[in-house]
């Protein structure tokens, strides 16, 4: 982890060039890489030496950029996956298995809803969904012998729920299991989770990282502080032997690159869900510019709250740094600079009228995306959460009417007054 201030990591982390050698991040735009040994190259296969071969498994670019990303949130490992979705489902995945049991804030991404509710219960792993505001008994009370990680977004997506990141990696510690975080909406900008407590940290690039709705992607930060060997037992895929590596026991070998080394080695190599090396290219441009924009989108969307919450036809607002929000003390406490550019609205006459009033806007639009440059707007009910019943989508905090506002970085006069006249 570089000493540097937090504007000077989102340009010069994981990346130094030396004499004559390119500037920027080069894209290591190939699948494989040659060697003259072939026992060299065993050695690779083995894990008992560091480099490149395929670039399903690794590549420098992709490791560059994870590099700086691991910086950014202050881990000790990090790796880039092919969508936020693959990194929410490998770091899972890395330590739970057929029988186990995961517990996760209900307030959830539709998609991640989905992933832990349906696909991995398929596989075995049954989740457990507490409401994100429940008392630190009721969070305890859901824990089971089973369990092996809790899960939360530090935002919600939609809801906006802000996460008490404290009282939730206290309950996953009192039953020594790890604390996975979602810091996509925050960003390492706003809220660096192991600070508080959080050992994991997933993202899906694809938002303010890259910015630009350019590119999909995800990343996987590990702190390096969870102690996989003094619950071993309960972590055997970390601290018993790997027979497809010829015995090796990955929290001994590797230490606090356990965790990622492990994802790698095993998820990719099996299930092969890699960022591909342009799109690493792009992120890394993108994260160039992250501690420029965030601010500006925070700025936007609590001056585009503060409008909505003014006029005659808006029924509610939400949005953590509004003061008077129901996590505005939560949001002051863990993102004291501000949450994210996203906030939710409905309107008097309900989900019809929403639909309507989105059909009028202009320069807003309507797109299955959130959290980049542009301002955009979608109806979660009717789109992304689409495949939730009633009962789900209300433990997600998505109501009928709910409007998702992703406020973007344009002139916030230009903004509001596009509101305005579909408003009208």
């Amino acid at each position: 982890m570089s000493s540097y201030k937090i504007e000077t990591k989102c340009i010069q982390s994981g990346y130094e060039p030396g004499n004559g050698e390119p500037r920027i991040v080069p894209i290591y735009q190939s699948t494989t890489f040659r060697y003259t040994s072939s026992e060299q190259m065993g050695r690779l296969f083995d894990l008992e030496e560091s480099g490149y071969f395929y670039t399903r498994l690794q590549n420098p670019t992709n490791d560059i950029v994870a590099a700086k990303i691991c910086d950014l949130e202050g881990g000790a490992a990090g790796m880039l996956t092919s969508s936020g979705q693959a990194a929410n489902f490998y770091a899972i995945m890395n330590i739970a298995e057929a029988g186990d049991h995961i517990v996760c804030a209900s307030a959830l991404y539709g998609g991640t809803y989905n992933l832990y509710a349906h696909t991995i219960k398929k596989m075995g792993i049954e989740a457990t969904f507490v409401d994100p505001d429940c008392t630190e008994e009721e969070l305890n009370g859901v824990f089971r012998d089973n369990t092996k990680a809790v899960f939360g977004e530090t935002i919600a997506n939609p809801a906006l729920v802000v996460l008490d990141l404290e009282k939730f990696a206290s309950a996953a510690h009192a039953h020594n299991v790890p604390f996975i975080v979602d810091n996509t909406f925050a960003t390492p900008v706003n809220c660096r989770p192991f600070e508080w407590g959080a050992d994991i940290v997933t993202h899906s690039t694809t938002k303010y990282m890259d910015g630009h709705a350019a590119c999909v992607g995800g990343a996987i930060v590990d702190s390096g502080n969870f102690d996989w060997m003094a619950y071993g037992n309960k972590f055997p895929g970390l601290t018993a032997p790997d027979e497809t590596y010829h015995g090796i026991v990955y929290a001994e070998k590797f230490g606090k690159a356990a965790f990622i080394t492990k994802a790698t080695a095993q998820l990719m190599r099996d299930l092969g869900s890699i960022q591909s090396p342009q799109n690493a290219f792009l992120l890394n441009i993108g994260l160039e510019t992250l501690h420029l924009r965030v601010p500006r989108h925070c700025e936007n969307a609590l001056a585009a709250a503060e409008y909505l919450k003014g006029h005659e036809k808006v029924a509610w607002v939400s949005c953590p740094s509004l003061p008077g929000d129901k996590y505005y003390g939560l949001a002051s406490k863990y993102m004291p600079d501000g949450t994210c550019g996203v906030l939710t609205f409905g309107l008097k006459g309900g989900r019809e009228a929403a639909v309507k009033m989105m059909d009028k806007l202009k320069m807003i639009a309507i797109v299955t995306h959130v959290a980049d440059a542009r301002s955009c707007v979608l109806h979660p009910a009717s789109h992304t959460h689409r495949q939730m019943n009633e009962k789900e989508l209300l433990e997600a905090g998505v109501q009928p009417d709910l409007i998702r506002f992703s406020v973007g970085i344009e002139n916030i006069e230009d903004i509001i007054a596009d509101l305005e006249q579909a408003l009208q």
